[in-house]
């Protein structure tokens, strides 16, 4: 495997149905050299600091395999960086992944935490209002990770996966999860014994407060 892109951006505006907003998600490619440290990339810009970033969602990673298939879907080539992740990855789909599977990148180490959930700055930045619905449904999220060590990475780093060693949750099954408003006792033990990112932690507590299970 090997690291097709890094993608940092900065903040800029967008339209979002009938509000201007202020967003990072147009990431474009860079070939210097940049820093993957516990808060994310180097230079790279983030906005929306209630729903992204932080040390447990500091890197998103996507597959140039998903990128070839939604190229696929809307008939055009989707250049890296559209969709917002900082480091696009050769051989690796999001079916492909586990929570807590680590990514040697460079000199850096990820650890794979939550699935990306869509949100209507997605919708916007692919000009389709119905992207989100698209996104949920085509069930390639690409991946959040912590970055357990910081270092330094480039285009053309070789990446390393290696399985997480504990019980296995895919990311796909961890994206479907999300949407399911009464997850069982099972699935909900699952996910919290898992090294999941905290606001998908906080989000699974919720569902077994309002279940009292938990």
């Amino acid at each position: 495997m090997q690291l097709r892109s890094v993608n940092i951006g900065q903040e800029r505006s967008i339209q979002n149905g009938k509000r201007t907003e202020t967003t990072g998600i147009y990431k474009l490619p860079v070939t210097t050299p940049v820093a993957a440290t516990p808060l994310g990339l180097t230079g790279d810009a983030v906005v929306d600091v209630e729903n992204h970033g932080g040390v447990d969602q500091a890197v998103y990673v996507y597959g140039a395999p998903d990128y070839a298939w939604w190229s696929a879907q809307v008939g055009f080539d989707l250049e890296p960086g559209t969709f917002g992740e900082n480091l696009t990855i050769d051989d690796v789909e999001s079916a492909s992944l586990n929570i807590g599977d680590i990514l040697y990148v460079g000199a850096a180490v990820l650890q794979v935490t939550a699935p990306r959930i869509p949100c209507s700055t997605l919708a916007a930045r692919m000009g389709d209002p119905g992207f989100v619905k698209r996104f949920r449904a085509a069930e390639r999220p690409g991946a959040y990770c912590r970055v357990l060590q910081a270092g330094i990475v480039q285009v053309g780093d070789p990446v390393t996966l290696e399985r997480y060693a504990g019980e296995t949750i895919t990311l796909v099954e961890m994206f479907r999860d999300f949407y399911d408003p009464h997850p069982s006792a099972e699935t909900i033990r699952r996910h919290l014994a898992a090294p999941i990112a905290a606001r998908a932690r906080n989000d699974i507590q919720e569902k077994a407060r309002r279940a009292g299970i938990v």
